[in-house]
């Protein structure tokens, strides 16, 4: 599986795989609706949303597309969130982009920058690609902080899943 961050670690946080048993514990992210405040989508039914999210990370697994891992804090093991190297069509190009989202308890804790980070030095050690990107929606700004934080600078805008959204762009080191 390809882009895929199973058994990395950081001081703070473990990555492993989409699991069928966790599936309980991230439903609690998709039923609080604040995590879902800055994106527009067609299904709104939380159970609904997490079966969805969970297939398209088992296709994406299946496919080499990269995919989210679930993020445990290590201290306790608690599910913190996701964070992942997923292969985006944006705009008619193919990017890898560097995606994340967290539980609300564990916001403002610095793991999505921590995770990110984590998942961009990957992404240069193996010579993934010679540029990632973040997709985040316009009025996401905790997103766009951890974006520029992790290096990266706004790059753009389009429209993404009908999402007004920036392209948040950094490029590999020479």
């Amino acid at each position: 599986m390809k882009f895929v961050l199973k058994g990395l670690e950081t001081p703070r946080l473990r990555f492993d795989l989409v699991n069928p048993d966790a599936f309980h514990a991230c439903m609690a992210f998709f039923e609080d609706d604040r995590t879902h405040r800055y994106w527009k989508r067609s299904e709104t039914n939380p159970l609904a949303l997490g079966k969805q999210w969970y297939e398209r990370q088992l296709q994406r697994y299946a496919l080499d597309l990269g995919g989210m891992n679930l993020l445990y804090e290590k201290s306790g093991e608690q599910l913190v969130g996701w964070c992942g190297l997923l292969v985006q069509e944006v705009d008619g190009r193919t990017e890898l982009e560097i995606g994340y989202s967290l539980m609300p308890s564990a916001w403002g804790k610095g793991f999505a920058s921590e995770a990110a980070t984590a998942a961009r030095d990957v992404a240069w050690k193996e010579q993934y690609a010679t540029s990632l990107i973040s997709i985040i929606q316009v009025n996401n700004l905790p997103s766009q902080k951890v974006a520029m934080r992790v290096g990266m600078q706004r790059d753009g805008n389009t429209t993404y899943q009908d999402n007004e959204v920036y392209i948040y762009r950094i490029h590999a080191a020479r």
